[in-house]
């Protein structure tokens, strides 16, 4: 049996469907729809962050355990975008997003009625596994595009994503303070359950590429197959990764310096920044029409700049809360744009094995996002927020000076509306031969 990873071994039919296109009419409505489930999936992830505090007492826990709730949770996604994401390849992605959205909602409750620290654990653990509902939807959603727009719907779908990051803090902090932190996590635990009966109803049945034949076993060691044999998916990964260490770097940190003199900002002043990012996010979707034009290295490389420029307003955070305002634009602006590329990108390598290159690529993610967070809080403990200023510019530039290198590479080229019928497609073809990123 040929793997998937194996360029030559498209199937003709695969080729055929995605060139005709899709047989489910995307609607923006559609498209919002996704967006939003991809938000509040994936902001299950962060509502615990202002909650601590609060949990701990709560259910009497040490402090070594209260940090073991963000841990546990973010083990569990790692975990989740490498053996659940994959499945959307092989399984039926309408039937497989409902039942993990549906089991979301019973970790949530579960995290919601604990009542001993070890419950609760168990219960974020799960939580942080099956949110990688998130990443499934992003593939479905660029499967039932057409080639030839899909960054138009990629780019919305991902805005979901990190907007859902952005408001997690704020919504989580609010609804805590009205009724509780349990609070938070029935109402995640009704508004998931709510999402996978709409999706149930309005997914289609069918996706636009057939699921893969294979063994679970096979389909996870394809994943690594098609790290090792795609030069674009390795590139895309790494700017990922770094990109999220530096948003991790400003997010995980910047409640510190707001927290003390001269502002002594509240937690929910703190919250509130999420909705300065979601200009920046929301500014970002036009990414995915520029990749559509086939500018997706040149808006790499623009956008890699900005992120490297943000810091320079960020540094001056102590002095001027405007400076803070503008470089969290800047820098979550350039973030998005470069994700939503990547993702785009990724996703037209082999449209078969959608899934797996979205779950692989969001490993380095996940990496580049705890790489990010520990350094920036270890560092402002021992040389404040200049330091941590560096520590980003050092990530961002890290990121503008790869894309500088392989600029000129086969693996960074994009396609033009002159290429080939089957390159707009997103069917597989070597990149020495037609390089369709």
């Amino acid at each position: 049996m040929l793997m998937p990873g194996n360029c030559k071994a498209a199937p003709r039919r695969t080729e055929d469907r995605d060139r005709e296109g899709p047989t489910f009419a995307l609607s923006r409505g559609v498209v919002t729809l996704f967006a939003v489930a991809c938000g509040a999936a994936v902001a299950n992830v962060y509502f615990s962050q202002p909650l601590l505090v609060t949990m701990g007492h709560d259910l009497a826990m040490s402090p070594a355990l209260v940090g073991g709730v963000v841990t546990l949770t973010h083990v569990g996604y790692g975990l989740g975008l490498f053996f659940l994401v994959p499945l959307g390849d092989m399984a039926d992605r309408r039937r497989l997003v409902v039942a993990q959205l549906l089991l979301l909602a019973v970790a949530l409750i579960v995290v919601a009625v604990a009542r001993t620290a070890a419950v609760l654990l168990a219960g974020m653990a799960a939580m942080g596994l099956l949110a990688v509902v998130t990443q499934t939807l992003v593939a479905f959603a660029a499967s039932l595009a057409p080639a030839a727009g899909r960054g138009r719907v990629v780019g919305p779908v991902t805005s979901g994503v990190v907007i859902g990051i952005l408001l997690a803090r704020t919504a989580s902090g609010l609804i805590a303070d009205l009724a509780g932190w349990r609070s938070v996590y029935l109402a995640s635990a009704a508004l998931t359950t709510l999402l996978a009966l709409v999706l149930y109803r309005v997914l289609p049945r069918h996706g636009a590429v057939p699921p893969a034949p294979l063994r679970y076993g096979q389909l996870l060691r394809s994943t690594i197959t098609l790290f090792a044999r795609e030069q674009l998916l390795r590139l895309r990964a790494l700017f990922g990764l770094l990109i999220f260490a530096a948003f991790s770097t400003l997010w995980s940190s910047v409640a510190l310096p707001l927290s003390e003199a001269p502002y002594f900002l509240s937690h929910s002043a703190i919250g509130a920044l999420g909705l300065i990012g979601v200009v920046g996010a929301l500014a970002a979707t036009v990414a995915g029409r520029l990749n559509d034009r086939g500018l997706s290295g040149r808006t790499t490389g623009i956008a890699l700049a900005l992120l490297a420029a943000s810091w320079l307003p960020l540094a001056f955070t102590r002095s001027s809360l405007w400076a803070l305002a503008v470089g969290v634009i800047l820098l979550d602006l350039a973030v998005q744009a470069v994700h939503v590329t990547n993702q785009t990108l990724i996703y037209a390598l082999h449209p078969d094995a959608g899934s797996r290159l979205i779950g692989g690529y969001m490993v380095f993610y996940s990496i580049g996002s705890a790489t990010g967070a520990i350094a920036a809080t270890s560092l402002y403990t021992v040389a404040g927020w200049g330091a941590v200023c560096a520590l980003g510019t050092a990530f961002s530039c890290l990121g503008l000076a790869l894309w500088a290198l392989t600029r000129n590479s086969t693996a960074t080229r994009t396609p033009t509306r002159a290429r080939s019928a089957v390159c707009r497609s997103g069917a597989p073809r070597r990149p020495a031969d037609a390089p369709c990123a």
